[in-house]
This record gives structure tokens, C-alpha cells and sequence, in this order.
């Protein structure tokens, strides 16, 4: 259990992709980490694109960044959502400042794109997003996953191993 001392932050609201939001937490979880969902509100569920529900353990104002060793923004349409909230885009700069792992998948680039977290960087995506990650100054390659340092990025589902493996890897190395 390499990440039993890891704590990690993930993000939800709805509409999320199903896949994209319990995969990352399922796997982290089997390597020993604690992964708080983190919401809108607290105790509150959300439910995803294909319907499968995740309820939130805090609300956005109730968590600190600094208490984290890593934050995850699960893709879908929930990106759109989470990146309206000021306290989201204050945590992904924190993990940003801190050099802290960052793992996004799909359309998760749109909260670093608000965030204002990309300039600079290599990264990858759903390519339906390309041109905004492209206008936010980084690098797209597409690519399963890219790792740039602390960034993990990916672009869809069938990538979720991949992704997994690597932002596993980043965060064991932290």
C-alpha cells in the first residue's frame, strides 16, 4: 500500500463522468490513500452522466488545500460547474504553488484553464477542448496520459489506466 499516508482531494458536482470521478478514487483507494469527495455542498449527491451517484463528504469552504497531498478533477460536465467556484480555483493554484500532484482527465482542463494554471505546460485532454487548452498557453499532445511533473493529464475513459498508473506514481514519488 504505497499511498496509505496520501490524502486526496476530488472534486464532484454533476454531471460528472462516471467513470472518470470513481475509477481514479477506487484505485486510489487500493493503494491505501484517503480520498475525500469534495462538493458544492456537504453530504450532497451528486449524480453523474450515466447516473451513478457519489455523495460529497465536504463542501468546498469546509477543506483546506494545504491539507491535501493531491487534487483531482474528474471530467464530463461538472468542469464547467466546478470551475465557477472561487474556492476550487484557489485549491488547484494552491496545489500548483506547492508543486502537489494534479490529475485531470477529459474536460477537466477547463478548471486548470480558469485557474489560470497552464501556461507553459505540456498536457492532453478530450480533444473537443484542444483550442481552450491550446488558448490558456500549454502544449497539447495527444496522448493517453502526459506527465508534466506534478500535472497528470489524460484524455478519456480507455485512458484511465494509463492515467492512473502514472498520477499513482507522482504521488507515491511526493
Amino acid at each position: 500500500m504505497r499511498l496509505q499516508d496520501k490524502k486526496v482531494l476530488s472534486l464532484v458536482h454533476h454531471d460528472f463522468e462516471d467513470l472518470e470521478l470513481w475509477y481514479p478514487i477506487l484505485r486510489l483507494r487500493e493503494e491505501g490513500a484517503k480520498v475525500d469527495l469534495v462538493g458544492e455542498k456537504a453530504g450532497e449527491t451528486y449524480i453523474g452522466k450515466y447516473g451513478v451517484p457519489a455523495e460529497s463528504d465536504f463542501a468546498f469552504g469546509d477543506v483546506k488545500a494545504e491539507d491535501y497531498d493531491a487534487i483531482l478533477v474528474p471530467g464530463g460536465w461538472a468542469p464547467d460547474k466546478l470551475r465557477r467556484f472561487p474556492e476550487v480555483l484557489e485549491m488547484v493554484r494552491h496545489m500548483e504553488e506547492k508543486r502537489k500532484p494534479i490529475g485531470q482527465i477529459c474536460h477537466a482542463g477547463w478548471v486548470l484553464i480558469s485557474a489560470k494554471v497552464l501556461e507553459g505546460k505540456k498536457v492532453t485532454s478530450t480533444p473537443g477542448i484542444r483550442d481552450d487548452m491550446e488558448n490558456a498557453g500549454c502544449e497539447w499532445l495527444d496522448e493517453p496520459v502526459v506527465v508534466d511533473g506534478h500535472l497528470i493529464s489524460s484524455r478519456r475513459p480507455p485512458d484511465l489506466p494509463d492515467y492512473m498508473r502514472e498520477f499513482v506514481e507522482v504521488l507515491a514519488g511526493k
